[in-house]
């Protein structure tokens, strides 16, 4: 197994409409080999920032990279993009893999 994960750090006040945007998106994930599944997850949240993830689960890193690679990747990012100031920096890519 193989996780992707991507931590964003939202600006105060801009939660439901990044909710909204990622609540809508075509992923087109339960097109590709390997992919096992998604979620998209609300973490703390202060005066400062909300803090999110996303993760998708693969059947190996392999899988993971062949989609980064793909159209379907390029689809589901092609998509609309929140509004100015929602993203308080990039995101954070976190790769992991399973121990077994």
């Amino acid at each position: 197994m193989f996780l992707a994960m991507n931590r964003f750090r939202i600006a105060p006040g801009m939660e439901a409409g990044f909710e909204k945007i990622w609540r809508e998106r075509e992923t087109f994930l339960k097109e590709v080999p390997g992919f096992v599944s998604f979620a998209l997850l609300k973490g703390p949240a202060d005066e400062t920032q909300s803090l999110y993830a996303s993760h998708s689960v693969w059947e190996s890193r392999a899988a993971f990279e062949a989609w980064t690679r793909s159209e379907h990747f390029r689809k589901a990012h092609a998509q609309a993009n929140a509004p100015k100031g929602t993203y308080l920096g990039p995101p954070n890519l976190e790769l992991f893999e399973q121990v077994v």
